[in-house]
């Protein structure tokens, strides 16, 4: 898992086009950005979404096998706790389709605060539970950052 902050994106331009092209779409990304679906590149999207967060998740942790999410509040912030799916009991079958399986929660390992300057990226290894509030439930827009691997 990679905790970082936006102003040091030109770092990713040697570390992974994907990851860059991504990150560029974050930072040149209005706000009011219409939700849905945008290419980047034959490798990866980004997804816009909103959604409310809250005290709790109801599904627990989720973890992809072949994608590596990076993810991004632009507009208000996200706690988002996280563990290494070693420590994990998976609830749900593969979903080789959504290329995603659920796992009970358990106590974090970690947490990450995204937005504000602040993206995360989730190797399939770190499980992560998004959806809650850093203060207050609030509306949130996201992007998540989809890298095909």
């Amino acid at each position: 898992m990679i905790i970082d902050s936006l102003e040091n994106i030109e770092f990713y331009r040697s570390v992974n086009n994907d990851f860059y092209q991504g990150l560029l779409f974050i930072k040149n990304s209005s706000p009011d950005i219409e939700l849905g679906e945008y290419p980047l590149t034959a490798t990866a999207k980004a997804l816009v979404m909103e959604y409310e967060t809250n005290y709790q998740n109801t599904f627990g942790y989720e973890a992809h096998r072949n994608l590596i999410d990076i993810q991004y509040c632009i507009k208000g912030t996200e706690r988002i706790p996280w563990s290494h799916l070693s420590r994990l009991t998976p609830y749900t079958e593969y979903d080789l389709v959504k290329d995603v399986t659920f796992y009970k929660w358990t106590e974090k390992q970690g947490e990450v605060i995204i937005g504000d300057g602040v993206f995360s990226i989730f190797y399939p290894t770190d499980a992560h539970a998004p959806v809650f509030c850093t203060d207050e439930p609030t509306l949130i827009r996201k992007i998540v950052i989809k890298v095909s691997i």
